[in-house]
């Protein structure tokens, strides 16, 4: 039954025949675990045998190399003990050498002459003291070679030292000596010079140390080698500083405006060091003072190669600034070695103006493309409310480039003398403003030419074609003289204050660098002289509006002259005395006319600038009678034989040039000038007329008539183009309508403000504006 039941239960479950016991895997992984285990046990004790090999032999080697030491120790001992046996019996000998001869002595002195029987006797006595002293200094350089060749060399030169000290004749000072001494100089020579080139060759070492190294160079300085011990230590400074520059190069890109400072830093201090360490070594002996000086020239021309190589580009303000931190810094520096009576200063000018001329030149250059070079110029001018209001003002009235070009030089300008130090400024302060005076005249240049109109600058009317902005209207024009006007007058004097400042304090207080140190060329200028510079420049760009001004009025546009000498031949009226209204010519009514028109105009253009506008108004005036003084073609017609001249052409000449006088003072603008060409006028054409038979002493009146008359037709005329009451001019009003600046209207030849006088038969091209002197000028000089 139990077979059957067994049977049965195969049935049901017929697929665990395949299955593997459990037993058998058992079975099989233990049997490979458990070689993988043996075999790394295996492994192990094998190693562990490795190891126990070489700990045994690194014990027996360690005991070895301990046994080995001790013996060394020994040997060292046994060494020792063998060189004090060597110096008892060396102290020994010399003891019974110094007895032998003083033997020798007493018997010399006992005895007398020394007989010819005991002649072998000394030579015997002779040889054995010879013999021993030779001895001694055979056992001497062997102690020497024995301490070189431990290297001693401390040990070795104080040995040297003392037996050349016992020897003097060993120095060369002691009387002749024999052979013997001579191969044991010799000898010795040959010592010293092994310790020499052993002393040389510990000095080249990467790693010496200071204290080494001084070391070195005190034995150096025992074996008499005093100059290549100088070389030496100056050789090892200037590898010190070599590796400072060095690892300090690689960061200048970092630093680009204070580097240079950084460089001066690193030179003057070695320098300083280096004077001083030499001062307590080598003493105040004049041949290394002036080895030390030698060696400071040659690194401080180094420092100035190195700063313009690792400089910024020169026409960069980072590069002005780097020149000007390096010149504060160097000059400083050269001030505090002078204490050490190390005179530097004049050789570091001398190097530094060729770098600092050149940057500056290369600055001056960029400035003046910045301010003049309008065309595709995007750049910023951050410009503070101070400086950029006086020039907004004239944007309405002109040309947005005009005032672009005005703001784009006090910009240039300004971002130059920021860049300055006070020892820059100190020393090169001249050079600058003489720059800055050279940028001006460009800028008027630019001016000159934006001026529309016909001109007899041949040189300036061949490039009307690059100006960048032109003034057309009297608006456009006047707004041009004010932007100039108000840079010379205001912003100017802002921007350079403080150069004027330093050199001024500098002049006052007598800066002990200036007395010192060689000043460079061009490094001083007279600040009147600069401010008449600049104020000339001024005067050729409103001269030259004047003139053209004063050309488009008396030429029409088909080139004839509305103001020709035929206005006086031949008339056929009554005299101007009989007339009931006389008035000046027609062309000096257009004249006035003009003249009004333009000075409503400034009143509005030149608001608060009133100097200028007289100024000005005057110069107008006076370019009118200045052309008609010298123009031939005028007074050709008049001194004509053939012109029919008659009393009433010279009345109205002399009524025009009175006309004329009465503008300029009922303007409030009279001018002293003025008068002088008018009256050189009047007396011209008087004698033209009397030598026609025309008696001036009949036919013209007094001034008084001339004077009332002009003043009447100033009234009439603006009454007739105002039609509003206006005042009479008369004599008691002149200090009324004569509103006037001290410098205009004073007496004084001498007063800075006066108007000089230009002889008559100057050229109307050629007519310059010294007669009126700046009121910027004037103002500065007050």
């Amino acid at each position: 039954m139990k077979m059957v039941e067994s049977s049965e239960e195969e049935d049901d479950f017929p697929s665990m025949e395949s299955v593997t016991p459990q037993s058998k895997i058992d079975t099989v992984h233990q049997s490979k675990t458990e070689k993988g285990i043996r075999k790394i046990c295996f492994e192990l004790l094998d190693l562990k045998d490795a190891v126990e090999n070489l700990c045994s032999n690194t014990r027996t080697k360690y005991l070895a190399f301990l046994r080995l030491s001790d013996e060394v120790v020994e040997m060292k001992h046994e060494l020792n003990e063998l060189q004090k046996h060597i110096s008892s019996h060396g102290i020994l000998i010399q003891d019974l050498m110094s007895g032998v001869s003083r033997e020798l002595e007493e018997w010399s002195g006992a005895g007398g002459d020394v007989s010819e029987a005991e002649d072998p006797l000394t030579n015997e006595t002779d040889g054995i003291f010879s013999t021993e002293v030779e001895d001694r200094r055979m056992l001497f350089l062997e102690h020497v070679d024995v301490l070189l060749a431990e290297h001693k060399i401390e040990e070795a030169i104080d040995a040297i030292d003392t037996e050349e000290r016992t020897c003097p004749e060993l120095k060369g000072t002691g009387d002749s000596t024999t052979d013997e001494s001579s191969s044991f100089k010799s000898a010795l020579s040959k010592r010293k010079a092994m310790l020499e080139n052993q002393l040389v060759e510990i000095s080249r070492q990467p790693s010496v140390g200071i204290l080494e190294l001084r070391k070195v160079l005190s034995s150096l300085l025992k074996l008499g080698k005093g100059p290549l011990a100088h070389q030496i230590f100056l050789k090892s400074y200037g590898s010190r500083l070599q590796r400072s520059i060095e690892d300090f190069l690689a960061l200048c890109p970092c630093y680009p405006e204070t580097y240079s400072a950084t460089l001066s830093n690193l030179v003057f201090s070695m320098i300083s060091l280096a004077n001083k360490d030499s001062g307590q070594m080598f003493g105040d002996n004049p041949l290394y003072s002036n080895k030390i000086v030698q060696w400071a020239e040659w690194e401080i021309e180094s420092l100035v190669r190195l700063v313009k190589e690792n400089a910024p580009p020169s026409e960069t303000s980072s590069a002005l600034r780097a020149a000007s931190v390096f010149v504060q810094a160097s000059l400083n520096h050269s001030s505090d070695l002078e204490k050490q009576d190390l005179k530097l200063t004049k050789l570091l000018l001398v190097l530094l103006q060729p770098y600092v001329e050149e940057v500056l030149e290369l600055n001056f250059r960029r400035a003046r493309k910045l301010a003049l070079d309008l065309v595709g110029t995007d750049e910023s001018m951050p410009l503070s409310p101070r400086l950029a209001s006086p020039l907004s003002t004239f944007a309405t009235s002109s040309d947005r480039l005009l005032v672009d070009c005005g703001m784009r030089f006090i910009f240039a300008v300004k971002e130059i003398a920021e860049q300055l130090t006070r020892l820059v400024i100190l020393h090169f302060g001249g050079n600058i403003l003489t720059r800055i005076s050279e940028l001006f005249d460009k800028y008027v240049e630019v001016l000159i030419k934006s001026l529309t109109g016909t001109t007899e600058d041949d040189n300036l009317s061949d490039l009307k074609e690059h100006v960048p902005f032109n003034a057309e209207t009297d608006s456009q024009q006047l707004a041009l003289l004010g932007t100039a006007f108000t840079i010379v007058e205001e912003l100017l004097p802002m921007v350079v204050s403080r150069i004027w400042n330093v050199l001024s304090e500098s002049k006052e207080s007598g800066d002990g660098l200036t007395e010192n140190a060689m000043t460079p060329i061009n490094s001083t200028i007279d600040p009147k002289e600069w401010r008449r510079q600049l104020q000339q420049s001024l005067d050729n760009l409103r001269d030259h509006f004047c003139r053209q001004y004063v050309l488009s009025f008396i030429y029409s546009r088909e080139g004839e002259t509305r103001l020709e000498a035929q206005i006086y031949i031949g008339g056929k009226g009554k005299d101007l005395l009989w007339n009931s209204d006389p008035l000046p010519s027609l062309p000096f009514q257009a004249l006035f006319g003009k003249l009004q028109q333009l000075a409503a105009v400034a009143g509005d253009v030149l608001l608060g600038k009133e100097k200028i506008q007289k100024v000005l108004l005057a110069r107008l005036t006076e370019t009118v009678v200045m052309w008609l003084s010298n123009e031939e073609e005028f007074w050709g017609v008049l001194e004509n034989e053939s012109a029919p001249l008659r009393p009433v052409g010279l009345q109205q000449l002399i009524l025009d040039m009175h006309f004329t006088v009465e503008i300029a003072r009922f303007a409030g603008y009279p001018s002293r000038h003025l008068n002088k060409i008018s009256s050189d006028i009047i007396a011209r054409a008087v004698k033209a007329f009397a030598a026609r038979g025309v008696d001036p002493q009949s036919s013209v009146p007094e001034d008084e008539w001339f004077v009332e008359t002009a003043k009447g037709a100033i009234n009439k005329l603006l009454m007739g183009g105002s039609g509003s009451d206006v005042s009479e001019v008369d004599d008691e009003e002149d200090d009324e309508h004569i509103i006037m600046d001290d410098e205009v209207v004073s007496d004084s030849d001498d007063s800075p403000s006066s108007l000089s006088s230009v002889e008559s038969d100057e050229s109307f091209a050629s007519a310059q504006m010294e007669e009126l002197d700046s009121p910027v000028l004037t103002d500065s000089e007050n």
